[in-house]
């Protein structure tokens, strides 16, 4: 059975971090490419991060881009989504997703709120 599993959401002010992970069983973990995406109330999903399967390249949204890091452990079967300097609008439930050749399983999403 395919589980996506996000966990590390919950509520931070301005300016603070918070490390979401995405643990994932059930597949082939490394031989798939891992997405972070997010759903803030009201807007459309939006892509946040990319990662290839070993890990060694990634892509970020503008929005994101030098205050969020995607990282992957193929040892442990987990991704991870390291957020800095979390803004306002970074306010949104985050989900988690692995994709190879047209194969696309999604986690059930975790939130994350930011708020002083």
């Amino acid at each position: 059975q395919v589980q996506l599993v996000e966990s590390g959401g919950g509520l931070v002010q301005p300016g603070g971090s918070l490390r979401l992970s995405c643990a994932a069983s059930g597949f082939i973990f490394s031989s798939y490419a891992m997405n972070w995406y997010r759903r803030a109330p009201g807007k459309e999903r939006e892509l946040v991060a990319t990662i290839t399967s070993g890990g060694g390249s990634t892509i970020y949204a503008d929005s994101v881009k030098g205050r969020f890091t995607i990282s992957r452990d193929n040892a442990k079967n987990t991704a991870y989504l390291q957020m800095n300097n979390l803004k306002s609008e970074d306010t949104a439930v985050y989900y988690c997703r692995a994709a190879r050749y047209g194969l696309i399983y999604w986690g059930q999403g975790t939130q994350v709120t930011v708020s002083s």
